[in-house]
């Protein structure tokens, strides 16, 4: 891996206020982001990213890539998830690990945000489609996870009919809001999306950085009950993404040529949901310890990440 990319990453203004969220946290200080103003900033966010995804998708062709790009993602989101399964419920409750595999295989629209930063300093295109793949992944690794719990646990408490659980969770609001900013950005004209621009693209990083300050604020607060869990949880919570990004990087080659594409793809495939799986898991296995899977994700894996699981995949898609 080139040492310089992964240098430049870890000086990233936005990466560097996550860890100073974490350190505040740490040093027990009391800087904290309302929490109002942490909900309308990650909705900012979702937004710019959905609008503009939209535009990029208006400005291009139907391709078979961008068929093969939806029918591999959401073969991703499927995969990752049942093997997953198997290898926590060696360790895990029934409830657990399918709490767990669906969070590792449904994805972080976080860092999907922090990577499309991390593109734009590498200076990388990616397709505006990606969006909707990403939108698109979230649902079916939850709906494996409630299957699996229901085949394996003898006592399941999960009430709840399958088209229900499918049903929050296309209607989760992160991703009704990027799915409803695509096919708005997609219906915009040029000149109306030149209108919004100032708010669209010119403020995005700075909103970014201060979100990712709240997200270390978050997971430095996390990151006690993470340690209670022991060294398997760590492992899998580093190992797992590192093994799907890796992966995922590698195979991509096959579905699209482009380098931010397949980048993209990876950090999908590395990265866990901390926003909707929850809470669907709320609903469907209230059995299972949000108190273990939402450390591993936000504490562990999302930092693991942006930090240095971008420069392997992205390393891994230029070898």
């Amino acid at each position: 891996m080139n040492l310089d990319l992964l240098l430049d990453n870890l000086t990233n203004p936005a990466l560097l206020f996550f860890l100073l969220g974490v350190l505040a946290t740490r040093l027990k200080s009391d800087l904290a982001i309302p929490a109002n103003s942490s909900k309308f900033i990650s909705l900012y966010l979702l937004f710019s990213i959905g609008f503009k995804g939209g535009q990029e998708l208006a400005h291009s062709h139907f391709t078979g890539d961008i068929l093969w790009s939806v029918v591999f993602g959401i073969g991703v989101a499927v995969i990752i998830p049942l093997y997953c399964f198997f290898i926590l419920k060696r360790k895990f409750s029934i409830e657990n690990a399918g709490a767990i595999a669906a969070a590792y295989g449904s994805v972080s629209a976080v860092t999907f945000v922090t990577a499309v930063t991390f593109l734009e300093i590498q200076k990388y295109t990616f397709g505006g489609h990606m969006v909707a793949v990403m939108a698109l992944m979230e649902a079916p690794a939850i709906v494996v996870g409630v299957i699996l719990m229901r085949i394996y646990s003898k006592t399941s408490s999960s009430t709840s009919s399958l088209s229900s659980v499918i049903k929050h969770s296309f209607t989760n609001g992160s991703v009704l809001l990027i799915l409803g900013s695509l096919i708005i950005g997609l219906l915009a004209s040029e000149q109306q999306a030149l209108g919004i621009k100032p708010f669209t693209t010119d403020i995005f990083k700075g909103f970014l950085a201060i979100f990712l300050l709240d997200m270390g604020i978050v997971s430095g607060k996390k990151l006690n009950d993470f340690f209670k869990s022991g060294w398997f949880a760590a492992a899998f919570a580093v190992l797992i993404p590192l093994v799907n990004g890796c992966a995922v990087a590698f195979l991509s080659q096959w579905v699209t040529p482009e380098v931010g594409n397949r980048f993209i793809f990876a950090i999908l495939a590395a990265s866990a949901s901390y926003i909707a799986v929850p809470a669907a898991m709320k609903i469907v296995a209230p059995n299972a310890n949000p108190g273990l899977f939402l450390p591993m994700a936000l504490a562990v894996t999302f930092p693991f990440n942006i930090t240095i699981g971008f420069p392997i995949y992205l390393a891994v898609i230029l070898s």
